[in-house]
């Protein structure tokens, strides 16, 4: 098991501590070699990652295979469900020779994860080698999963390490993030945080007013970073803030980092004449069933097929088709044909000799939009930033804000039949913990939440 493992537990303890403490032990835990903080799995696909640029198509395929027939292996032999699911709709994991051999194993959604987690997980893998998390993604509806400790972040690590160094990253490099982080409860709190453990400064992304950008730009310039890795919308209020100012941008970068929210290229292209450097995309999700990034010198986003395997629906009227994935390497809750709710636009050069690299590609990701709740004072809180990865949300078939007035907000939630009220206490001391004091909640139980023309849930329904 990695350090890293080893240490979350122990993490809220640690932000306790004094800042000078802090300081002393984050830095002598950065200096320690990566393979003792990510544990000895980051090496491997820290190699995995280089390795597999230079594969030809029948190579990619091969190992597709191998994990394939591992992880259907694993569930057919260790996770209930699956072995239920697998023996009614006749499917043998054993006959799996080619993609086209998958059809016939059934798919899973959110709403199996929600009701059958247990029968989903392994037995195999021991409580003590399981990571809990639980995500309301794109869409509202609350789910929670097992990560495989010593695998999962380390994996993930050396994958998301591999894309952003396609945009100037480097091991060592300074980032200033403007990714969630709660640094004050109160609307005129302090909007900064530093990461001893990794030299990062970390902005709140609930602090973004008018009155308080000038404080954003002054610490990020007193920081000087190497790369800017923010969410795209509150990438876009600095840098919207700044041309409203006719002000320029101070500070080199080598690039931007912009996941979690969509970002269109028009507005990928305000960022880059603002911030004067490359602004790099990728598309992934909690549950780490697959991911892609832009390529080297394309904004195509390609599916890293060492990652997970990828497949996807049939186009709706728009052209776009829904991401169905298959994990790798995760056999805690091992995900199988699980549809995401995500779709994409499909790259479909007439020559593919075009393409970086032989993977399936996308040229756009129609997934998580900037949506924001605005409070009394005039902040605007993505509701990518407010997502939980904790247990609060345990219970509730789906949740999603509605709000007409700023300031004021309606908490909407669907219960499930383990629900009890008695949590409500806890949801709302987390949501305000979020949200600050410049806010008016309501809770709200109902039947039924709105929905996108899709069929889609939606965390915010917003009437201002």
């Amino acid at each position: 098991m990695s350090l890293e493992d080893r240490l979350y537990p122990l993490l809220s303890c640690y932000e306790r501590l004094p800042q000078p403490v802090r300081r002393l032990l984050g830095r002598g835990y950065r200096l320690l070699p990566a393979r003792y903080r990510w544990g000895a799995a980051y090496p491997q696909f820290r190699r995995l990652t280089e390795q597999v640029t230079e594969w030809d198509a029948e190579t990619v395929r091969a190992y597709q295979m191998k994990e394939l027939r591992r992880v259907l292996h694993h569930a057919a032999s260790f996770c209930p469900l699956y072995q239920k699911r697998f023996l009614k709709a006749g499917f043998r994991p054993e006959t799996v020779q080619g993609p086209e051999d998958l059809q016939s194993c059934p798919e899973l959604t959110k709403a199996d994860l929600q009701a059958h987690l247990a029968e989903l997980s392994s037995t195999e893998i021991p409580a003590g080698q399981r990571l809990y998390l639980t995500t309301g993604g794109s869409t509202g509806v609350p789910v929670g999963f097992y990560l495989q400790k010593g695998v999962s972040r380390p994996k993930e690590q050396a994958y998301l390490e591999a894309m952003w160094r396609r945009a100037g990253y480097f091991d060592g490099a300074r980032l200033v993030v403007i990714r969630g982080q709660v640094t004050s409860a109160q609307a005129g709190g302090s909007i900064a945080r530093y990461d001893a453990t990794r030299d990062w400064l970390m902005l709140s992304s609930y602090h973004l007013t008018e009155e308080r950008l000038p404080e954003y730009l002054e610490a990020i310039e007193r920081f000087q970073p190497d790369l800017l890795h923010a969410y795209p919308s509150a990438a876009l209020q600095l840098a919207e803030h700044l041309e409203r100012a006719g002000q320029s941008w101070r500070v080199p970068l080598r690039g931007l980092l912009c996941g979690s929210e969509r970002l269109t290229l028009p507005q990928k292209r305000l960022l880059e004449r603002v911030f004067r450097c490359r602004v790099y995309r990728w598309y992934g999700h909690a549950e780490r069933v697959i991911l892609a990034g832009e390529g080297h010198d394309s904004e195509v986003f390609y599916f890293w097929p060492t990652y997970g395997f990828v497949e996807f629906g049939p186009p709706d009227a728009e052209g776009l088709r829904e991401v169905i994935g298959t994990s790798f390497h995760n056999l805690a809750t091992p995900l199988i044909r699980y549809r995401t709710g995500d779709y994409v636009r499909l790259a479909e050069p007439s020559d593919p000799a075009n393409l970086e690299f032989p993977w399936p590609a996308a040229v756009e990701i129609a997934g998580r939009e900037q949506e924001f709740l605005v409070s009394g004072r005039g902040r605007r809180i993505s509701l990518t930033a407010f997502n939980m990865h904790d247990a609060i949300f345990d219970g509730l078939f789906a949740v999603q804000f509605y709000q007409e007035e700023p300031g004021v907000a309606e908490f909407r939630y669907l219960p499930g039949p383990t629900f009890h009220s008695t949590q409500l206490a806890a949801i709302e001391t987390s949501i305000r913990r979020k949200l600050g004091d410049d806010f008016h909640l309501t809770f709200r139980q109902v039947s039924e939440v709105e929905k996108t023309a899709r069929g889609k849930h939606r965390w915010l329904v917003s009437r201002l």
